[in-house]
């Protein structure tokens, strides 16, 4: 009799433990999914089964493509591993399907960011290229400007040393010929005066 009741008790209650066991599960994904940073990936040429526990007898919960970036927990279980999908489903999948080496997948993704980047700062090189050569033209016309003004000064500072060079000499040619004119007329002075002083002295010796 006990076995004609254990049956149909097995049919009520196995449905309530499944649906208890998959709402724990739910829970379980969500918060494990809030905290979740990518730190693998699923390897390459692989369509991928991800499934609610630890084996292929456990409810599939749908695939995963290869070279996802995925989660890898610290759960482990008969060669299985608790992950997060990038769609933040919490399953298990085969260990030896899962590494921490990006795929080729993984590596086209990031070159086309890469190459997006790229295309951006190119974009603002070329936006910003006509600026950038304006303002080029307008330092080498301040640079132009500013050689000239040089040169000028230069011709300028050798045009008044040249000057004051001339200034000097003709002063120190005045000065000789002041000199001269009257080194000669004391010359001449006393010249004169020793003509009167000895006509003087022979008219006084006629006297």
């Amino acid at each position: 009799m006990f076995k004609k009741l254990a049956l149909p008790l097995l049919f009520v209650f196995a449905p309530l433990t499944l649906h208890a066991q998959d709402l724990d599960d739910a829970n379980q994904q969500e918060q494990t999914a809030q905290q979740s940073t990518p730190n693998g990936y699923i390897v390459d040429n692989l369509y991928l089964y991800i499934h609610s526990g630890p084996g292929k007898n456990y409810r599939i919960l749908g695939s995963i493509e290869a070279g996802t970036a995925v989660t890898i927990t610290n759960e482990q279980n008969n060669d299985f591993v608790r992950i997060i999908d990038d769609k933040n489903r919490n399953g298990w999948v085969e260990s030896k399907f899962v590494t921490a080496d990006p795929g080729l997948k993984q590596q086209v993704n990031d070159l086309a960011q890469q190459l997006t980047a790229s295309q951006e700062q190119l974009t603002t090189l070329q936006t910003t290229m006509p600026q950038l050569q304006s303002d080029y033209d307008s330092l080498e016309t301040q640079n132009s400007e500013l050689q000239k003004t040089i040169r000028d000064l230069n011709q300028q500072i050798e045009l008044q040393a040249q000057q004051n060079q001339n200034k000097v000499e003709r002063e120190q040619h005045q000065l000789l010929s002041y000199g001269g004119a009257i080194a000669l007329g004391g010359v001449l002075l006393g010249v004169i005066l020793t003509l009167l002083l000895s006509r003087r002295k022979r008219y006084d010796g006629w006297n």
